[in-house]
C-alpha cells in the first residue's frame, strides 16, 4: 500500500558512483569494427537484472472497456529521479528472473493499478535507448472488463512506490499528454506518446 504524500519529492546530493557499488546497473566499453574497418569505442550501461527471457521489462498499453463509458487507457504519474521530475506513463516494470513477458506484465499491472487484465499482444523485443544502453523491452497490450458500479481496487505498490493512476478516453489521449508535457516538473514518457501520436496520425493522415 502506497504512503498517503506529506511533500514533494527533493534530491538531496548528486554523486559519482563507482561501477562496483551500483546494484542495478553498470558500465562497459564495447570495442569494435565499424562498417569501414575503422577500430572505435562505445560506453554502454546495462542492467544487471536481465532474467533467462532475455528482455529487461514490459510496458502495458491498456485499453479500459466500461458498459456506459467511452474506451479508455490508464496512466501512471510517478516521480523519477534521474529526472528529478513526474512522468506520466504505461504501467511497466522489470521482468523477474523467472518471468516471461506476458507473466510479468499481468503482475506489474496488477500491482501498479489493481486490476486483472487480459494479454491482447506481445510486441516483438524493442530497444529502450539504443545510443546508450543495450535496456531493451516488449509491449504488452492489456485490456480490462469493467462493471458498473465498480470500485476503483486497491493497488499493491512496493516500498518507496508512490503511483498515482489516472483515467484517460482514448479520443483524449493525444491531447491529455500535450497538456501533461505543459505542466511544470512533469514529463510524458517516450513510448506512450509515440503510440498516441502514432493513433493521431493514422486519424489525420491524407497518406493512405
Amino acid at each position: 500500500m502506497s504512503q498517503r504524500k506529506t511533500q514533494e519529492p527533493v534530491i538531496n546530493k548528486i554523486t559519482e558512483l563507482p561501477v562496483d557499488e551500483a546494484k542495478w546497473v553498470t558500465l562497459k566499453r564495447i570495442d569494435y569494427t565499424d562498417q569501414v574497418g575503422k577500430q572505435r569505442t562505445w560506453e554502454v550501461a546495462t542492467r544487471k537484472t536481465r532474467g533467462k527471457a532475455g528482455v529487461d521489462a514490459v510496458a502495458m498499453g491498456n485499453v479500459l472497456l466500461h458498459p456506459s463509458r467511452p474506451a479508455s487507457t490508464m496512466l501512471v504519474i510517478q516521480y523519477r529521479p534521474p529526472l528529478d521530475s513526474y512522468t506520466v506513463e504505461w504501467p511497466a516494470g522489470l521482468i523477474d528472473a523467472e518471468e516471461t513477458a506476458e507473466q510479468a506484465a499481468v503482475r506489474e499491472f496488477k500491482e501498479e493499478t489493481g486490476y486483472d487484465c487480459k494479454v491482447l499482444s506481445i510486441s516483438p523485443v524493442q530497444a529502450a535507448d539504443p545510443g546508450m544502453s543495450d535496456a531493451n523491452m516488449q509491449l504488452v497490450m492489456v485490456e480490462v472488463q469493467l462493471k458498473e458500479g465498480d470500485e476503483e481496487p486497491e493497488q499493491r505498490l512496493e516500498d518507496g512506490e508512490h503511483i498515482q493512476r489516472v483515467v484517460v478516453p482514448l479520443s483524449e489521449l493525444y491531447d491529455r499528454l500535450v497538456e501533461y508535457s505543459k505542466t511544470e516538473r512533469m514529463i510524458v514518457a517516450a513510448k506512450l506518446f509515440h503510440f498516441a501520436a502514432g493513433m493521431r496520425f493514422a486519424q489525420t493522415q491524407k497518406y493512405f
